[in-house]
């Protein structure tokens, strides 16, 4: 993934449609496979979580630009959606680089569930046009999973990768 990033910026600034929408949706379903491979084999890492923040920022970020250039209606149209999202990532993770010093890299159970929602509305927005009601569903759902993630900041004094949830953490707190 974080090699197509200079190919999908590319292919945004050519106005290359199809061709961003292929690898950009190529890129979302090896996200998924990728983490589940991981779980699955038990081939997971700091190292690994670390690197998987990374490519989800910087295809959050050329999937961003590529609405913007593919779909600018419904961007300006729905600008407090599309704020949002950026808002969130922006908060949080600024926060964990003041925490941790890094990105969070949690991969809880919510954050997936919001990873996967925005990442079926980004897919459908470039197969099918824009959905509104898919935008604020993963609006959301982000929303959610940022609180969860600020309290784990909050909980969490050293930086922890993949943790489930508030939940399992606070058990796993008792005695």
């Amino acid at each position: 993934r974080i090699a197509a990033i200079p190919v999908l910026w590319w292919l945004a600034v050519a106005h290359r449609h199809d061709a961003f929408a292929a690898l950009l949706i190529a890129c979302l379903v090896g996200d998924v496979a990728d983490g589940i491979l991981a779980r699955v084999l038990q081939a997971t890492s700091e190292l690994g979580a670390l690197l998987d923040s990374i490519a989800d920022t910087l295809l959050f970020c050329v999937a961003a630009y590529g609405a913007w250039v593919f779909y600018p209606d419904a961007v300006r149209q729905h600008a407090a959606g599309f704020a949002s999202i950026l808002a969130l990532w922006i908060v949080e993770n600024g926060a964990a680089l003041l925490r941790y010093g890094r990105l969070s890299s949690f991969h809880t159970y919510l954050s997936r569930i919001a990873a996967y929602a925005m990442g079926i509305f980004i897919g459908l927005l470039f197969l099918m046009g824009f959905h509104a009601w898919l935008l604020y569903l993963a609006v959301g759902l982000l929303a959610l999973a940022t609180a969860e993630e600020f309290v784990l900041l909050w909980l969490l004094p050293e930086w922890t990768a993949d943790v489930r949830g508030v939940w399992w953490v606070l058990r796993a707190r008792r005695p």
